[in-house]
């Protein structure tokens, strides 16, 4: 699947993957796909709970060799 962008949290820590993620969502329209790279392990549940109490799609996560992708779709 194709991406709009890619944000690099790759080195982040809790809270600021999310926080990194939802600065970034501000500029795109409803429907942008965004990827986020992380390796925070809390990402794992705030990536999730941040698309369900925001109104966004959680398309994917998948395991990459710098830790976790995500990919969103803005709600």
């Amino acid at each position: 699947m194709d991406w709009d962008e890619e944000i690099d949290a790759i080195g982040l820590l809790c809270p600021l993957p999310v926080l990194k993620l939802r600065k970034r969502l501000k500029v795109h329209k409803n429907g942008a796909v965004v990827r986020l790279l992380a390796d925070d392990p809390a990402a794992v549940i705030d990536v999730a709970h941040f698309c369900a109490q925001s109104g966004h799609e959680l398309l994917e996560q998948t395991d990459t060799t710098q830790g976790q992708a995500y990919l969103l779709r803005k709600g």
